[in-house]
């Protein structure tokens, strides 16, 4: 249960969140508001559940390096 607690402590739950805000201020940057948006309340959540934040980051870096290298086009 190691994991658990450390998922659950305070400092990974504030460096979820941040890093989570940070993304969101980069899609705002970047003209992606409702990327932002999302952002904005994965972090509200992040603070609960920090999992939650850590696979949004996930899925915003796959989102962002478009498709993957053996995808053929359409």
């Amino acid at each position: 249960m190691a994991l658990t607690r450390l998922l659950g402590s305070r400092a990974t739950r504030s460096l979820t969140v941040l890093s989570v805000l940070v993304e969101a201020k980069r899609s705002f940057d970047r003209g992606k508001r409702i990327r932002g948006v999302l952002l904005l309340v994965v972090a509200v959540f992040a603070w609960k559940w920090a999992l939650i934040g850590m696979a949004a980051q996930g899925v915003v870096k796959l989102l962002r390096r478009g498709r993957p290298s053996g995808a053929t086009p359409n």
